[in-house]
């Protein structure tokens, strides 16, 4: 098995806007690096959770390099790059690559045709930079079957459809680290043996997300409460809990 890119837990950061909308990507870095001082492992970048469909490629770069400042060396900074075409996620990635990613994590594109004619434009230009596939099916349907990522060159996968069957699966059939993407099965996740949990509701919660990894019942209880907050009203619930806990802005863009 490849080894992965981090173990534990890492956080799918939120991009945060000023009052006019504009990414401040100074309080973006500074929040990404008190997750990292209260035990986040990675940080993932312009992702679902940071409302990257929003983000111009100018924007893009300056938070990667602003986070990569920011988060000591050891700590991987991820980039999300999917997209919905395989010209953009490969412009994506190439950009990310050249301004200090760590690795990248390309959501599968909407359909599931020529999934692996996508992953190889990625591949080619992340070149040796560690790329993970990322299945999330409420996002961009229908995801990745197990069977594909088998057949994929990647160098792990994030799965972020809380669905128990399909990580035992994973975890039996795949040659590559599995990271969990879904708040309510972090304690089933660590328990089961995934490398680690990137997670929106750490933004907020870092301790509660490290506690249920490691096999804390009662932290993974907790944590119903924000990720339902999270999910309900998404990304602005999100935003409200990370504002109302650290001070920072809950403006969001989508």
């Amino acid at each position: 098995m490849a080894d992965p890119l981090f173990t534990g837990v890492g956080v799918a950061l939120v991009t945060l806007f000023d009052s006019a909308g504009e990414v401040d990507a100074k309080a973006s870095a500074l929040h990404a690096k008190r997750l990292v001082d209260d035990g986040m492992r990675a940080v993932l970048v312009a992702g679902s959770t940071g409302e990257a469909g929003s983000l111009s490629a100018k924007e893009r770069i300056a938070l990667l390099e602003a986070v990569r400042s920011e988060v000591p060396s050891d700590v991987p900074v991820l980039a999300g790059t999917g997209a919905s075409s395989a010209r953009q996620a490969a412009a994506q990635t190439s950009d990310a690559c050249e301004h200090g990613a760590d690795g990248v994590l390309a959501l599968s594109p909407p359909g599931s045709r020529r999934l692996g004619d996508y992953y190889a434009a990625v591949l080619d230009a992340a070149g040796d930079v560690p790329v993970l596939a990322y299945h999330f099916p409420r996002s961009s349907a229908p995801g990745i079957d197990v069977e594909t990522l088998a057949k994929l060159p990647v160098r792990g996968v994030k799965d972020s459809a809380a669905d128990p069957e399909r990580l035992l699966k994973e975890l039996a059939e795949l040659e590559i680290p599995i990271y969990n993407g879904s708040a309510v099965m972090a304690f089933a996740a660590g328990a089961l043996g995934c490398r680690g949990s990137i997670l929106a509701v750490a933004n907020a919660e870092p301790e509660l997300a490290i506690r249920a990894f490691a096999g804390d019942a009662e932290a993974q209880r907790a944590l119903i409460g924000p990720h339902l907050a999270a999910r309900a009203d998404f990304p602005e619930g999100l935003k409200r809990l990370v504002a109302d806990k650290y001070g920072t802005s809950p403006v969001c863009r989508l």
